[in-house]
């Protein structure tokens, strides 16, 4: 029996992450029952479709899928993800009845670890500090004068948290000449020795690392992890990459020792999302600030649908789904 296929997103995340014919793969193998998404669970259409849905693949927006959806959805047995966390749309009733999630998580931290990985190779070689010093002189500027300890050469790189992310970002640093540790709770060493890291506490991660990036979940017990006393044991020099959550950090703890001049900070997140105009890391010449950019967007949102539509194709010939969540996984994720 062929399995029927329906979208689940407001109709512009659907325009964004399924460009024109990223959809076609699904067919002839599975039936997509229309290529607009349903909007509203409770409509005509939406309605329609969630009696003869088999599989939905949903999108960032999609509504609630609850009991009331599930009563109207009876042959509804997938729900895959082209996005991320599955906890804003995923209720209890769908674990309870058994609806197999799949999720886009892994495709979705691709962009991530790469942006990680190219913020680490600049902050080693120095050169968002050297480009400054170039733009505000304007001059000749001599930058092993400057720095004479820039480059990447055996540098020690700190990853706290060995989630998906941190584990890409470990993956990509693999060619390089560089000393990788990781601090996790949840990491064995024999899981750090198949990962080719260094398994260290996160006090000794903060104190010798040149690069802290932060790669853990945003969940209550993580809020504030990197606090005022971890803030202030980095060694001088170092830079902090934070590409998790801005809750994650003492915040002024880390401005605080941003300005004594010796710790650089390259902050892809903040709390709040958007920083006050007047907080003073817009201006302060450590610190780089991007507007959350690490993640996908975009061509890599097509990564996620491509990872959607690979997961129905898979259904269609009766295979296990690759990227699998379980409810126990969401209290690991943020």
């Amino acid at each position: 029996m062929t399995l029927n296929v329906a979208l689940a997103m407001p109709a512009h995340t659907a325009r964004a992450v399924f460009p024109p014919r990223s959809l076609d793969p699904l067919e002839p193998a599975l039936n997509l029952l229309s290529r607009e998404p349903i909007q509203d669970f409770g409509s005509v259409p939406g309605r329609s479709m969630l009696a003869e849905a088999d599989i939905l693949i949903t999108g960032w927006g999609c509504p609630m899928i609850d009991d009331a959806v599930l009563d109207a959805a009876p042959r509804l047995r997938y729900v895959l993800h082209a996005a991320g966390s599955v906890k804003h749309h995923i209720g209890d009733a769908c674990w309870e009845r058994g609806i197999q999630i799949s999720s886009a998580a892994d495709a979705n931290a691709i962009p991530v670890a790469e942006y990680t990985v190219a913020m680490i190779v600049l902050a080693n070689k120095r050169v968002l500090q050297i480009a400054r010093a170039l733009h505000t002189t304007r001059t000749d500027v001599l930058a092993e004068q400057l720095f004479p300890d820039m480059g990447n050469y055996r540098k020690r790189v700190g990853i706290i948290g060995a989630s998906k992310i941190g584990r890409h970002v470990i993956r990509l640093l693999a060619p390089y000449d560089l000393d990788v540790v990781v601090s996790d709770p949840y990491l064995s060493p024999a899981e750090a020795a198949a990962l080719g890291v260094g398994l260290v506490s996160l006090d000794q991660l903060v104190a010798s690392s040149d690069i802290v990036s932060l790669h853990a979940p945003s969940l209550p017990s993580t809020k504030n992890l990197l606090h005022a006393g971890l803030i202030e044991r980095m060694q001088p020099g170092a830079t902090f990459i934070n590409t998790s959550r801005g809750e994650l950090v003492d915040q002024d703890a880390l401005l605080v020792r941003v300005e004594q001049g010796d710790l650089y900070a390259i902050l892809d997140v903040t709390t709040p999302w958007v920083l006050p105009a007047e907080s003073r890391f817009y201006t302060h010449p450590n610190v780089l600030l991007t507007p959350h950019v690490a993640g996908s967007l975009g061509n890599e949102l097509e990564r996620m649908a491509a990872s959607a539509v690979n997961e129905a194709l898979r259904l269609s010939r009766r295979e296990e789904l690759r990227f699998r969540v379980k409810a126990e996984d969401l209290a690991f994720t943020a």
